[in-house]
């Protein structure tokens, strides 16, 4: 299924929030870097998370997964950090490349990252810098996957930008525990995605790896640490909710249950979002610079609240996200009747009553632009095509499923009747 038709319904009903992504990565990296047998519950196998699973079972875990249906329970054993020669296919996995790549260095002589769809643009100059510094050997394609590299980590004192992707600071907080010496990372301007920064924090705790983080100016690790065994359940996911409470924000009938209202997730920022509107403003800014996997769903919500002018702003890291977010959301709304225009850093939305649909739509490869598109679905006059479907598998694979059971009507697209 590449394609289907979407037709405009209302949803309704209740769904649990499917388990963290970004949490079920690092409880696996985590327990893969851990004594003794771990066990990680309440995990969806999605294509992300099938990445980390393999990426480290090649770096020497040994991961055995149970129980049927959506919700899988994992059994890790650590590894002992015997590799030689790995080579990692992280599929189009950000998190789980970035994260990887420091770990590899400190379990194998040598490793290979591969990756597909736009995870071979995706930059790495933070860790090439580190690399040059720590005189690691690497090999690159123009800069670009693959990419081969030899050598360990020094540690010591790293120092980079606030403005760079959260994922290279969680990569070496994985890592830099494991080495002889202590290690800090010095932040020289504001840092950007503070929360996945806690959540790394937070798990590195459950696994018994304490991380010193002085205002986010300042990361202390310990070497010679040891990461212990652990049991842990992953919590609701509040990206992947989004969609749902949008979806009720813009006249669905539907509740999104099973999260953790004391969550570290970043993005549980999307409860105070949506009560921004409830004010009877005329004009609302959204600072992405924290919260960057929640703008294709809030420019939906943007495009829906009828007479107010949404400025969605210090987005520009979205253009080298899975797409190029801001124009894929922006097209593909515009396609639908939003009254949307790109930024360079941002979008500024004019809100309508509904959409007009009637219209074929893409979602770019993107999971989260096509979960975007489906719920700006409920509120068209038309039907609209959505087509390449199938990216919610990246992250959501039972989206479509769920979307149905809520009342979602959708069906396969033949371009050929």
């Amino acid at each position: 299924m590449s394609a289907i038709i979407i037709k405009p319904a209302q949803l309704n009903g209740k769904i649990f929030a499917p388990p963290s992504k970004s949490m079920s990565h690092r409880a696996v990296i985590c327990a893969g870097l851990s004594s003794g047998e771990s066990i990680v519950e309440n995990v969806i196998l999605s294509e992300d998370i099938k990445a980390t699973i393999e990426g480290m079972r090649q770096l020497g875990a040994e991961v055995e997964i149970s129980g049927d249906g959506s919700y899988r329970t994992l059994h890790i054993k650590g590894s002992k950090g015997t590799a030689a020669k790995v080579n990692i296919n992280c599929r189009e996995s950000g998190s789980t490349l970035r994260f990887l790549i420091p770990v590899g260095m400190m379990l194998a002589d040598e490793c290979t990252f591969t990756g597909s769809g736009n995870l071979s643009k995706r930059p790495l100059d933070v860790f090439y810098e580190i690399f040059k510094k720590d005189n690691i050997d690497f090999e690159t394609s123009d800069g670009q996957l693959p990419l081969k590299a030899r050598g360990k980590l020094n540690g010591g004192t790293y120092e980079m930008t606030g403005g760079v992707s959260s994922q290279f600071i969680s990569g070496l907080l994985f890592a830099l525990p494991l080495l002889e010496k202590d290690s800090s990372i010095r932040i020289r301007d504001n840092m950007e995605s503070k929360g996945y920064i806690d959540l790394t924090i937070s798990m590195l705790e459950k696994f018994g790896i304490s991380i010193e983080n002085n205002g986010y100016r300042e990361i202390k690790i310990s070497g010679k640490s040891a990461y212990k065994n652990a049991h842990y359940t992953v919590e609701g996911d509040y990206s992947q909710a989004a969609f749902f409470i949008v979806a009720k924000e813009i006249g669905n009938n539907v509740d999104c249950v099973g999260l953790n209202m004391d969550s570290l997730q970043g993005d549980k920022e999307i409860v105070n979002i949506v009560r921004k509107y409830d004010s009877g403003s005329e004009e609302v800014t959204i600072d992405a610079s924290q919260i960057p996997d929640l703008v294709p769903i809030l420019a939906v919500l943007a495009s829906l609240k009828n007479g107010v002018t949404t400025n969605i702003i210090n987005a520009e890291r979205l253009r080298i996200k899975e797409s190029d977010r801001l124009k894929a959301i922006s097209t593909e709304l515009g396609k639908l009747g939003a009254i949307i225009e790109e930024q360079k850093d941002g979008l500024v939305i004019k809100g309508r009553d509904l959409l007009d649909g009637g219209a074929v739509v893409d979602s770019w490869n993107d999971h989260r632009i096509a979960m975007s598109l489906a719920v700006a679905a409920t509120r068209c006059r038309e039907e609209i095509i959505l087509t390449d479907c199938m990216a919610v598998n990246k992250s959501y694979p039972d989206f479509w499923e769920h979307y149905k059971m809520l009342g979602g009507k959708i069906n396969e697209f033949n371009n050929r009747q």
